[in-house]
């Protein structure tokens, strides 16, 4: 029960990141699904850690008049402060994550669309309550290689993402590099590696599944399992 206890303990300090980091087009046929630019170096964003989903803590909300996408990543959660990682410091890099997730980015497609044509920041798009269902923390031990594991995820029970993140274009060193070198990453923080093709709508009622597989073996605590319903709050998409 103790053991339990510091793990629901553990997994509910998320809420508590300083930020949550997202790389953007990060595999090479969601870039193209998605008809955008291959990018020459990796880019972010940010999710504000108020969009974080526990384990067990509700359904995805869909905001009125959003087209909803969901968007499966694997996530580092760093046990230490990186500044200025050299490009070439693969151990500072893995000695730097403290715990593996899966994560669902789920994002407002249409306000996104909109975003991009007209030059605006995704915030909006990315940062609705509900919109980070992470899950339970995964020991640096279960996935000795972060670079070959399978993640997957289905509606319905219909497999809609999966593959390996052996097609990752920037590797996990040379992203935690490029973050450091613009903003110091601290103790606690989130980093969401980007996700591969089959991104697509969900809709209320919709239950959304996912999970990493390493070696073709599932890992319990990487699994996700979420509905989504309509949310009765006071936004409404408008644009802008």
């Amino acid at each position: 029960m103790n053991v339990f206890r510091r793990g629901m303990a553990s997994v509910a300090s998320l809420k508590q990141a300083g930020k949550v980091v997202c790389i953007g087009r990060n595999y090479a046929d969601h870039i193209a699904e998605l008809n955008s630019a291959r990018p020459k170096q990796p880019f972010f964003f940010l999710k504000p850690t108020s969009s974080i989903l526990l384990p067990g803590a509700g359904p995805v909300v869909r905001p009125k008049g959003v087209d909803l996408h969901y968007e499966v990543e694997l996530a580092l959660i760093l046990g230490k402060q990186v500044k200025d990682l050299a490009v070439d410091d693969e151990k500072g890099a893995f000695d730097a994550i403290e715990h593996y997730a899966l994560s669902i980015d789920m994002t407002a497609r249409n306000i996104q669309n909109e975003a991009k044509k007209k030059g605006l920041p995704w915030s909006i798009a990315k940062g609705f309550d509900t919109f980070l269902p992470i899950s339970n923390l995964i020991a640096k031990s279960a996935i000795p290689n972060p670079h070959s594991v399978d993640i997957y995820l289905t509606v319905n029970d219909n497999v809609q993402q999966a593959d390996s993140t052996e097609l990752m274009l920037f590797q996990i060193p040379r992203i935690l590099s490029d973050i450091s070198k613009v903003m110091t990453l601290e103790k606690g923080d989130i980093i969401l590696t980007g996700t591969p093709k089959g991104v697509g709508p969900v809709v209320p009622g919709d239950v959304m599944r996912a999970g990493i597989k390493v070696n073709g073996k599932e890992l319990q605590e990487s699994k996700i399992e979420v509905t989504v319903e309509e949310s009765t709050g006071l936004y409404e998409f408008a644009e802008t």
